[in-house]
């Protein structure tokens, strides 16, 4: 139980910017529970985006309040993600071979294609955000689409073979295995059972990890941190666009 929390707080340190007064130790066990608990602290971060959602919306106008969700959503988890999208970005951009994509994201500097992308990833959730928000589709719709893309990071990291041994995906790839994989997926799928509102995100991530592995892996030959993160802030993207599809033109 202990290895299991320290598991959870390490997951939540290297994932997000909420405050941990604790050194957490790094080993074979705390590293497992912690990519155990990747769909779990996406969770968390949607519950605290929901929450301030549901206390505000009364008191602040739409736009505020879009900008407000999504200011804290870039703060959570500070930028660390949005840092991989950009470098992807530039590495795709330059249509280079492959060894040199690698360098590419490796280099601290940002390019024009890692800005432009960033820009338009931003406004793409600022749009679906105000269309949420407008509607009646239920916030805790949050909390799911957070995981689930935590989840596919999971997923991908184990099923994906890492570019090289070295880096951070490798470090947090080494120790763990498909039992790993099974215990992020349960976290998540178990209570999706209770909500049947929100099941067609399953089958919608389960697309999306397909696609996004086979395009890594075309492309890549291999994940790294920063595909990984990509995967994290694609995932939102399209959980917030596969959100309001749904509740705008299936069910409405």
């Amino acid at each position: 139980m202990k290895q299991m929390s320290f598991g959870l707080l390490l997951a939540v340190q290297f994932l997000t910017r909420i405050p941990i007064p604790l050194q957490i130790p790094w080993n074979k066990t705390t590293s497992r529970w912690a990519i155990r608990s990747y769909p779990l602290v996406g969770a968390v971060l949607g519950s605290i985006l929901t929450a301030i959602a549901w206390s505000l919306e009364s008191y602040l106008p739409l736009a505020v309040m879009t900008f407000l969700i999504l200011s804290l959503w870039v703060w959570l988890t500070g930028g660390l993600h949005l840092d991989g999208w950009m470098d992807v970005a530039d590495a795709v951009g330059s249509n280079a071979p492959l060894e040199r994509k690698w360098e590419i994201m490796k280099d601290s500097h940002v390019g024009s294609f890692g800005i432009i992308a960033l820009l338009f990833l931003l406004a793409w959730k600022t749009l679906l955000i105000y269309f949420l928000l407008q509607s009646d589709i239920p916030l805790y719709s949050f909390i799911f689409i957070l995981a689930f893309s935590r989840l596919g990071a999971v997923v991908l990291m184990i099923n994906l073979p890492t570019a090289k041994q070295q880096g951070l995906a490798w470090e947090w790839r080494k120790n763990i295995n498909q039992k790993d994989c099974l215990f992020a997926i349960i976290s998540v799928i178990f209570p999706l059972c209770f909500i049947p509102d929100l099941l067609y995100l399953l089958p919608g991530y389960i697309v999306f990890i397909g696609l996004f592995g086979a395009w890594v892996k075309n492309l890549f030959k291999g994940s790294n941190g920063d595909l990984l993160g990509t995967a994290i802030e694609g995932g939102e993207l399209w959980g917030l666009a596969m959100t309001w599809i749904y509740f705008s033109f299936v069910t409405g």
